[in-house]
C-alpha cells in the first residue's frame, strides 16, 4: 500500500514532522490552514520577484531554479508567529538585498492585518547543505527544463545525475505524466535510480508532487527521494 498514500503523511512521527505546529478550536481550524496556506504563497510570490536570477553554473547552482524553496516551516504562539524558510540558495535572495527579511516581514503584515495585529512576526531564511537532496528543488529545475522544451529523458538523466553526485542519496524515483513533448495521447514516463522502498515507514523518503504548466497542457510530476536518516 505504500504506493496509494502520501509518502509524508505515511511516515508522520517516524521520520517526517508536521511543516505547521499549532493549536486551534474546531470551528477556527479552517481559518487557520487557510491562512498557513497565504502566508507560503504570499512569500513564495516575494522570493519569485526578489531572487536574482542565475545564469548557468554558478557555484553549484544549475539554471533554471526560480524560488529554491525547500519547505515553509510554521509555528504558531499565543502572541507569536514564527516563520522558517528552509532555501537551497539563500545567497542568491539575500546578497541582492541584505535587507531582505525586514522588507519580507513588512510585507507579509501588510497582506495579513491579523498578524500584525494579533501577533508579532518572526521570519528566518536557513540554508540547505544538499539542495538538490530535496524533491521540490528538483522538482523546480524539472519543470524549468521542461518548459524550455528540452527532452524528458534528458531532463530526468540530468536530475539523477545531480541527486547523485551533489546529494549522495540512496535512491530516486522521477515520474512525469501527460502530454509528453506534446504528444496528442498522454502517457505516463518514470524511471529509478539506486533503492526506493515506499512500503517500508523506517525509510526516510522525501516526496513531492508538482504541477509543469507547458505550452501544450499540463504535466504531473512526482519525485521520491530515498534520504539517509538524520
Amino acid at each position: 500500500m505504500g504506493q496509494k498514500i502520501n509518502p509524508l503523511g505515511f511516515r508522520l512521527g517516524t521520520t517526517q514532522r508536521h511543516h505547521s505546529l499549532w493549536f486551534e478550536e474546531p470551528k477556527k481550524y479552517s481559518e487557520g490552514l487557510q491562512e498557513d496556506q497565504k502566508i507560503r504563497e504570499c512569500i513564495k510570490n516575494y522570493v519569485q520577484k526578489n531572487i536574482k536570477i542565475s545564469s548557468g553554473e554558478e557555484e553549484g547552482i544549475v539554471e533554471g531554479i526560480v524560488e529554491g524553496i525547500s519547505r515553509i516551516e510554521i509555528q504558531k504562539g499565543i502572541d507569536e508567529l514564527r516563520v522558517t524558510i528552509y532555501m537551497g540558495f539563500p545567497q542568491l535572495l539575500i546578497d541582492n538585498n541584505p535587507r531582505v527579511i525586514e522588507e519580507l516581514q513588512i510585507h507579509v503584515q501588510k497582506e495579513f492585518h491579523s498578524v500584525s495585529v494579533n501577533r508579532k512576526l518572526i521570519i528566518a531564511i536557513k540554508s540547505i547543505k544538499k539542495p538538490y537532496g530535496q524533491p521540490n528543488i528538483l522538482a523546480e529545475f524539472i519543470s524549468g527544463q521542461l518548459k524550455n522544451r528540452v527532452s524528458f529523458r534528458k531532463v530526468m538523466k540530468k536530475a539523477i545525475e545531480l541527486t547523485t553526485d551533489k546529494a549522495n542519496t540512496k535512491g530516486i524515483q522521477i515520474q512525469i505524466a501527460g502530454r509528453i513533448d506534446g504528444k496528442e495521447i498522454a502517457r505516463v514516463e518514470w524511471i529509478r535510480e539506486g533503492r526506493v522502498p515506499l512500503q517500508t515507514i523506517r525509510a526516510k523518503i522525501d516526496y513531492c508532487s508538482y504541477t509543469v504548466r507547458t505550452i501544450y497542457g499540463v504535466l504531473g510530476l512526482k519525485i521520491w527521494i530515498f534520504a539517509e536518516n538524520e
